[in-house]
């Protein structure tokens, strides 16, 4: 904590004339090499990239002093030049602090509140029933179906439309788009020519307006399902929001919704393949409470502490953004400059020695010894359970519905499969890598339902859900058509 409140300058790695550390920063997997400089320089250290100076921090107190008591003054994103020709400067993740991101922050709040979250469980709990009945069918498409899964429920949820299945053209259509847009900000790729910028700004304005203009078109017809979008269009004026600005907030949302789920779901359960006897506990605990003839709900999880300390645990041992997002700041003194830019290390936190027992073993019980899963003494009031969500004032808007999300499905899935190794489960134990993201490498396991009778209730949930599925279900090509009438027929 000192380095914040004294004349020096945090330590960091030796740097050279002109380009700093620019010649030793890590492109790729950078908390790794960020986790290493912290183990040598301490919890807050510096690196100068020319004449820009990055901040990372490695300890919850200091990332709680700088990033939350002091929000007002670290609130501001770096410039994404690559991203701003994209987006325009709309991207609610990544736009710089100021009056365009007041207002879309405001909007995000007016929508995402716990109580406007909790109508809509009732589409969530049907997606989440989609995808055991998918796993069920089909459990070696695992990675597929959970993809869909993370993709249609955010897209029901914020525009009130859904995505039976994997190949929905709505669905390709945004995992051909995120797929071209991760690529061209990665730390890394290639310089952004303008016309690579606008190609992929073609696609993204045309994938966020078309899911706009559909939503003003079901409103207009009195076909309204109680989306987010629907609440955000009736208070536009209200909410100082322009076209271009609300066809972003809904896009954008889609896409912190989706990515970030499906990775999750993917590291829990390669967690539960590597770690059974964890997913042995949580079973039988699960059994306990919830029995054998119903599909666990919401309310069960107060009485479920191990399985919570399995969804903590996941977080902790997997972090799905490993740097969070980066922070620039307008504070200065003369330990961090103005404008410089600041990570929050939450692998290096998360994997702390000092702070954990054991933290490269995946081990739910430590939830259960101290409230935080720290070592038992430790004080740890800066690393409260949403610490995964990002701090201070660009903390993770859609914090409640995410948290439903994953909640539903850890449960449902503990209840209902048995998850083992396909091979060596040591092959599959790393993750790809980027700045902002990370995810699981591609992994074989078998699924298979714990009873039969187990399966035969996932079967009659999925076909009981139809209602609510068909309330989302709009404009259909012939194939979803299809393959609705085919599944929900047998």
């Amino acid at each position: 904590m000192s380095a914040l409140g004294t004349k020096t300058s945090p330590p960091g790695p030796p740097t050279l004339p002109l380009i700093g550390n620019l010649h030793i920063f890590p492109r790729e997997s950078t908390h790794l090499q960020f986790t290493e400089w912290a183990r040598k320089y301490g919890g807050i250290f510096s690196l100068k990239i020319g004449t820009g100076t990055v901040i990372v921090i490695t300890c919850p107190d200091i990332a709680n002093e700088l990033l939350e008591k002091r929000s007002a003054t670290t609130a501001d994103r770096p410039s994404l030049y690559a991203a701003d020709l994209v987006t325009g400067g709309l991207h609610i993740a990544l736009i710089r602090y100021g009056d365009t991101w007041r207002a879309l922050r405001r909007a995000a709040h007016s929508i995402l509140t716990p109580k406007a979250t909790a109508r809509h469980l009732p589409i969530q709990i049907a997606e989440a029933t989609q995808l055991l009945y998918d796993m069920l069918c089909t459990p070696e498409y695992f990675n597929k179906h959970i993809k869909r899964y993370s993709s249609s429920v955010i897209m029901s949820v914020m525009h009130g439309k859904r995505s039976p299945r994997y190949e929905t053209p709505e669905t390709a259509d945004f995992f051909r788009l995120e797929q071209e847009w991760t690529t061209f900000i990665a730390p890394g790729a290639t310089p952004p020519w303008k016309d690579t910028a606008a190609r992929i700004r073609k696609m993204q304005r045309g994938f966020f307006f078309r899911l706009l203009a559909a939503t003003e078109e079901r409103v207009q017809r009195g076909e309204q399902n109680g989306s987010y979008m629907e609440e955000l269009l009736e208070k536009r004026d209200e909410l100082r929001l322009d076209t271009d600005m609300t066809a972003y907030l809904g896009g954008t949302l889609i896409e912190g919704g989706s990515e970030t789920t499906s990775s999750f779901l993917n590291s829990f359960i390669l967690c539960m393949v590597a770690y059974p006897e964890a997913l042995k506990k949580a079973q039988e605990e699960m059994d306990r409470v919830v029995g054998q003839d119903r599909v666990p709900n919401l309310s069960d999880l107060q009485n479920l502490p191990y399985v919570r300390a399995v969804i903590l645990e996941t977080h902790r041992f997997r972090p799905v953004a490993p740097l969070l997002f980066p922070h620039a700041t307008t504070y200065k003194n003369y330990s961090i400059p103005a404008g410089s830019t600041i990570f929050v290390n939450y692998w290096g936190i998360s994997q702390d020695p000092t702070l954990y027992d054991a933290p490269d073993v995946f081990c739910p019980t430590r939830y259960l010894l101290t409230q935080n899963g720290t070592k038992l003494g430790m004080k740890t009031s800066s690393m409260g359970p949403t610490l995964a969500f990002g701090f201070g004032r660009r903390s993770c808007p859609g914090i409640h519905l995410a948290e439903n999300a994953i909640n539903i499905h850890v449960m449902n899935l503990i209840w209902a499969f048995n998850f083992e190794p396909a091979l060596d489960v040591d092959s599959c134990t790393e993750s790809i890598h980027s700045m902002i993201l990370t995810k699981p490498l591609p992994f074989n396991c078998r699924i298979t339902p714990r009873t039969a009778e187990k399966a035969e209730i996932i079967r009659r949930e999925f076909v009981d859900a139809a209602g609510t599925y068909r309330k989302f279900e709009f404009g259909l090509s012939q194939e979803d058509r299809e393959f609705v009438l085919n599944s929900r027929d047998r």
